[in-house]
């Protein structure tokens, strides 16, 4: 795979756990446990898609940006969802934002508390946003 860096990236952020669904061929990895990236792999178990959760704008601009490279998620909502390709050509920062867009949308969704206790901060709604990594 072009981005050999993901894994461990991914795993440094607060309150992230990665497990494998044997029965979708997929690693995922989950904050609170909610899903916020897939990487999805082929039956001799290379690493075919890296799928992850987008503001709908923004998912269909990157698809237009980078045909083939950026497609609607694999097996997922094709509406928030976006897979790329992890042989194609798309920009290491641009994944690394996706990835870091997906992960913020995902765990500001969880409960105040489950943030809390994953050491995640984030800002209700109209506040001044604190980031989270």
């Amino acid at each position: 795979m072009r981005y050999d860096w993901l894994d461990g990236e991914l795993l440094r952020l607060p309150g992230v756990t990665r497990d494998f669904k044997a029965e979708w061929n997929w690693t995922r990895y989950m904050v609170g446990g909610k899903l916020f990236c897939a990487l999805c792999h082929d039956d001799a178990g290379a690493d075919v898609y890296i799928t992850v959760k987008l503001e709908p704008l923004r998912g269909e601009f990157l698809r237009a940006q980078f045909p083939g490279d950026v497609i609607p998620g694999y097996y997922m909502n094709k509406l928030h969802w976006n897979s790329v390709r992890t042989q194609g050509s798309l920009p290491e920062d641009i994944l690394r934002d996706m990835l870091m867009e997906s992960y913020r949308l995902v765990a500001a969704g969880l409960p105040k508390r489950t943030r809390a206790e994953l050491g995640i901060e984030t800002a209700a709604p109209g506040a001044q946003k604190r980031e989270i990594p």
